[in-house]
């Protein structure tokens, strides 16, 4: 009997809108110059394996292959209409990225295989058990010094961030993004060396980055 499809939102809450998602980040995300941040953050050396975990359409993906060429990356997504996308940009940017169909609380690779994982605005699609599985999954195919970067939205910054939050906060997902949570979240799947590196403010709240490693 065949497996059941794993449930999934779709990276803008609604499948019909999934084609206009690069547009949409861009215009209302301030992307690109959080994405550069998050790349430059990564520190991604020669021969590293490194994982964009939920990578939507490839724009950080394929950012992150231009940037350290001699990396071998890989993304994976449990969409399959975003991953047509992203292996359209992919085929365009002319570079050599694997993606992989799979969900984040149960990542299809070894222990130890990758030296960085990154996740862009991914994270707050997740209810707060399988952030808390993708936490434990995420250190579990880290080799003993790697690394995990998150650009995603974080506690509010300011009185502005704090008013936006307001509305935010009806959606459960993003609820543990907004009250702060994620850094304890992320000590307690045995993170350490937990730092947020930077905060941006946007339309829908805002977001922070943040850098932490798995110890040696």
């Amino acid at each position: 009997m065949p497996k059941p499809s794993p449930k999934f939102i779709p990276a803008l809450k609604f499948a019909w809108l999934t084609p206009l998602y690069d547009s949409i980040m861009h215009l209302t995300m301030r992307e690109l110059t959080i994405k550069r941040r998050l790349v430059e953050q990564m520190s991604v050396e020669r021969g590293h394996r490194v994982l964009d975990l939920g990578c939507g359409t490839a724009t950080l993906t394929i950012m992150i292959k231009k940037t350290y060429p001699e990396a071998e990356v890989v993304g994976l997504d449990i969409d399959p209409r975003i991953l047509e996308i992203a292996r359209s940009k992919i085929a365009d940017a002319g570079v050599d990225i694997k993606l992989d169909e799979g969900s984040a609380v149960e990542l299809p690779y070894p222990d130890g295989y990758f030296d960085r994982v990154v996740s862009s605005l991914f994270i707050h699609h997740l209810a707060h058990e399988d952030k808390i599985r993708a936490f434990e999954e995420i250190f579990r195919v880290l080799k003993p010094g790697g690394e995990f970067h998150v650009a995603d939205f974080g506690k509010p910054h300011n009185a502005v961030m704090w008013l936006v939050s307001l509305l935010m906060r009806w959606f459960e997902e993003v609820s543990d993004n907004i009250k702060g949570l994620l850094p304890e979240m992320f000590r307690q799947a045995g993170f350490e060396q937990i730092e947020e590196t930077a905060r941006y403010t946007t339309i829908f709240g805002t977001v922070s980055l943040y850098k932490m490693r798995k110890p040696e």
